[in-house]
């Protein structure tokens, strides 16, 4: 499998794409609102033109519209200067025009405006744009009152020019801050997965056989994930060590057994029960072996059982072998108690106890399971005769009775399988007078 981008790039890119968005609607926002303003400061000049014009407009004794030859604005009077007035005597029908529009033929607009009305406006005109700023007054002097609008047009050019300082430099400076915080950003990712690049090292090293397990300190988010590995890790290791040990055992005990086979070849009256008996003792050495092998023993990472379905269907299928015998196969266990334990194992350990109890129990057999301190606990007993020797019927290959198969190589995998779930397994003399075997199993 091909891998994926790394995690550092994956953050890089997102971080900028980001931070893309970000700089670009901060400064499309603040490019808008400096415009608003620029704009705003040049309206507001526009406005303090036409009162300037207000100040030095007079009315003849006809009524008609008069204007000095020059004004406090040198702008007004020099021809295409860029700021150009008009003033439309409406009553009259009559407009005045700046001498700056000599030369000249500014879009002014014609509109209608109510007395102490302002406009702003943005026109087009002879391929340029200008700034327009009007306003509607009912202007009395003497005897005679005439309706007037007051407009001023300005050239566009300096704004624009403004704006486009502004947005220059403005991003400028945005990007070079982009810039920078891309490379801090890309300077603390490296910090901040540095521990992952420490594990992948030590996973090598484990892989290469330099170290035994993942050994460094490290931050609280990735040490639930290096105990887990160190887990998987011993966990393997103590299960290649089983299948080890049980193939040198199996191949060590399987000598005694086919040399006894094979000196009884020469002694043919005695062949069929030597074979019988070799056979069995065989057939018992390769049980109790495969059941260490397989045993998954404690792990945390197996999905929770629900234990009481195991047991009835153990009692299920012994109430079968064992229908000649018509034992009462109690079961109690509570319907919601469940453990982390491998289903095999589960059926190993209560299968072989509820078996042999089965094969040595007169009438009776009574499993029971429950939680007691944070440890899953396992009853099993029965009616029958019970141990003579609690030690010596753990090891492999003692029996009680040569009559009842498999007895103590039963106990003996169970023994085994609880030892590597860390547990304890107790023999003991029960309520119902037969043996009792109790199971205790810790939380993994």
């Amino acid at each position: 499998m091909r891998p994926g981008r790394s995690i550092r790039t994956r953050l890089l890119v997102a971080a900028a794409l980001v931070l893309l968005a970000f700089i670009a609607g901060a400064g499309l926002a603040v490019q808008r609102a400096h415009a608003d303003s620029v704009r705003a400061v040049h309206f507001a000049r526009l406005q303090t033109t036409i009162y300037l014009l207000l100040a030095r407009a007079e009315l003849d004794e006809a009524g008609a519209l008069v204007m000095p030859p020059g004004f406090a604005e040198p702008r007004l009077t020099l021809p295409q200067s860029g700021l150009y007035a008009t003033i439309r005597n409406v009553q009259r029908d009559e407009r005045w025009q700046s001498p700056s529009t000599l030369g000249a033929d500014p879009p002014f607009p014609t509109m209608q405006l109510a007395a102490g009305q302002w406009r702003h406006d943005v026109v087009e005109g002879g391929g340029r744009t200008f700034l327009a700023t009007s306003y509607g007054v009912n202007w009395a002097a003497g005897r005679h009152q005439a309706p007037l609008v007051l407009t001023v047009l300005e050239d566009s050019a300096a704004f624009e020019r403004e704006m486009a300082v502004f947005a220059r430099t403005l991003w400028m400076w945005l990007g070079g801050a982009g810039l920078l915080l891309l490379l801090a950003q890309g300077l603390l990712l490296r910090w901040g997965l540095a521990p992952l690049r420490r594990v992948a090292a030590e996973i090598h090293g484990v892989e290469s056989g330099t170290q035994g397990r993942i050994e460094g300190s490290y931050p609280s988010e990735i040490t639930a994930l290096t105990d887990n590995l160190n887990a998987l890790i011993r966990q393997e290791r103590v299960r290649q060590v089983r299948y080890q040990e049980a193939l040198s055992f199996l191949a060590h005990s399987l000598k005694t057994p086919l040399a006894v086979l094979r000196s009884a070849l020469a002694e043919p009256q005695r062949l069929p029960g030597t074979v019988r008996e070799q056979v069995d003792r065989m057939d018992d050495i390769v049980r109790h072996q495969l059941g260490r092998a397989a045993a998954q023993g404690a792990t945390r990472f197996v999905a929770p059982l629900a234990v009481g379905p195991v047991l009835q269907r153990i009692r299920d299928a012994l109430a079968k072998v064992h229908a000649d015998k018509q034992l009462a196969l109690d079961v109690e266990c509570p319907p919601d108690l469940t453990w982390r334990i491998d289903e095999g194992d589960l059926f190993e350990i209560a299968g072989n106890l509820m078996d042999n109890a089965a094969k040595w129990a007169r009438q009776r057999v009574q499993a029971r399971a429950w939680l007691e301190a944070d440890r899953l606990r396992l009853a099993v007993e029965d009616d029958g005769p019970g141990f003579t020797d609690t030690e010596s019927i753990l090891r492999l290959h003692v029996r009680m009775d040569e009559r009842v198969p498999g007895h103590g190589v039963g106990l003996a995998v169970v023994n085994e399988l609880v030892a590597s779930h860390g547990g304890e397994l107790k023999l003991s003399r029960g309520a119902l007078g037969g043996a009792r075997v109790d199971v205790a199993l810790p939380r993994p």
